[in-house]
């Protein structure tokens, strides 16, 4: 079992609430309901996790739509577990999340970014920090015309 903690639930109601706000500024978007729901009772019972494979389905299914737009792997392309490491001196993984990361269900790897990002003596938090906030150019931004001498019959 992969425990969701606390703070990915309080990112995932902040998201949601970001993203679909609140018309009259007292009713919640079905979402936020969902996981507010489960944030409360990991309050009440003074829990830090949650199951995943125990939350309600509306609760899951919002949460799983926050981690789609989180980063997936901690990855900045300097990988010491290559070289014989047991841990990564680049993202902070062990070798097993590094070999195993692709069959890793979100909540294994939310546990995973947790604790690599708590120790935060990996290289991705020190320094080379610029590769971890290098973003990404969104695909809305791609050209859609060939560029001049690509494609096929390009010499």
């Amino acid at each position: 079992m992969a425990g969701i903690h606390i703070t990915d639930i309080e990112a995932a109601i902040n998201w949601w609430r970001e993203r679909s706000p609140s018309p009259d500024g007292i009713t919640a978007c079905p979402e936020v309901r969902a996981l507010a729901e489960v944030y409360a009772l990991m309050v009440y019972h003074h829990e830090s996790e949650c199951d995943d494979t125990s939350m309600p389905t509306a609760s899951r299914t919002a949460w799983l739509a926050w981690y789609a737009t989180t980063p997936d792997a901690p990855c900045i392309a300097i990988c010491s577990t290559s070289q014989g490491d047991d841990v990564c001196k680049g993202c902070g993984r062990s070798f097993d999340e590094v070999q195993n990361w692709t069959v890793m269900t979100p909540a294994e790897k939310r546990v995973t970014w947790r604790r690599i990002t708590m120790d935060g003596t990996a290289w991705r938090f020190n320094r080379y920090a610029e590769r971890a906030h290098e973003a990404v150019k969104p695909a809305a931004d791609w050209p859609t015309e060939p560029l001049p001498g690509a494609g096929p019959g390009a010499a």
